[in-house]
């Protein structure tokens, strides 16, 4: 089973890179990736999970309302990308609802950070998918943590996929910068192992983040990034309906586990 998500959210990346970026272009670029994206999805007929934030679907209402309707599933990402308080747990939930009309079942946190269970169980979430369980220099030492599903304090916890033996991470910047090949090769073993593939990217990654002028990013973080990962993205999905992969929502998916 592969789980493809992605991130909706304003993208404030650059600022973690000593630039500046108006918020209009922050939502404007997500808003560009976001429906660059769904024109892939569109065509290849598969079914995908948002994490949006409050701030996201509250100002690109057209962007949330092509995902509901081409029947993607939306989830909360908090209320704010880079602020973040228990109580967003509940209230982003209530506002997404509101919002989409649709029942907010799972959460992920801005940037994979810890978040409290026993908080996210009290909001009212089925799951939680905020665990890459990999060591990333910098962010996060998760080796101890499982690498597949498993529930806590009565949530399905639905981790990033790793490799299964050196629990190589499978995220966005794998993507951007493995060759494909060895990707599709490394992701089909994981899948192999656990049953299901849980993969997440962001809409941002699907506009060129070249400029180092106006973003500042790394070459790690913009390579293949616009026109390349649109054609990159393509070609994966279509490699994993090649070889007769079904896709759903990671709603569905937890669904089957219950």
């Amino acid at each position: 089973m592969i789980l493809l998500s992605f991130d909706i959210e304003e993208f404030d990346m650059p600022l973690e890179y000593g630039k500046h970026i108006s918020f209009q272009d922050q939502m404007d670029i997500s808003i560009q990736g976001t429906n660059h994206l769904l024109d892939i999805l569109d065509k290849h007929s598969v079914k995908v999970t948002f994490f949006s934030t409050v701030v996201f679907a509250t100002n690109a209402s057209e962007v949330i309302q092509r995902i509901i309707q081409s029947g993607h599933e939306l989830a909360s990402h908090g209320y704010y990308h880079s602020k973040f308080d228990s109580s967003h747990l509940f209230s982003s939930k209530a506002a997404l609802e509101e919002i989409s009309g649709q029942d907010i079942k799972g959460f992920r946190m801005p940037r994979m950070m810890p978040v409290d269970e026993n908080e996210i169980a009290k909001a009212g979430y089925m799951y939680n998918s905020s665990v890459n369980p990999t060591w990333l220099p910098g962010r996060y030492n998760n080796l101890n943590k499982p690498r597949s599903y498993n529930k806590e304090a009565g949530v399905w916890q639905l981790p990033a996929s790793v490799s299964p033996v050196v629990r190589f991470p499978l995220f966005w910047l794998s993507f951007h910068n493995l060759p494909l090949y060895l990707y599709q090769i490394i992701a089909r073993s994981s899948c192999k192992k656990d049953g299901y593939l849980n993969l997440y990217f962001h809409p941002w990654e699907f506009t060129d983040l070249g400029d180092k002028e106006r973003f500042g990013l790394p070459n790690y973080v913009s390579k293949n990034s616009g026109v390349k990962m649109i054609e990159r993205m393509d070609s994966f999905i279509q490699h994993l309906k090649d070889k007769k992969y079904p896709f759903c929502t990671i709603s569905d998916f937890i669904q089957t586990l219950s």
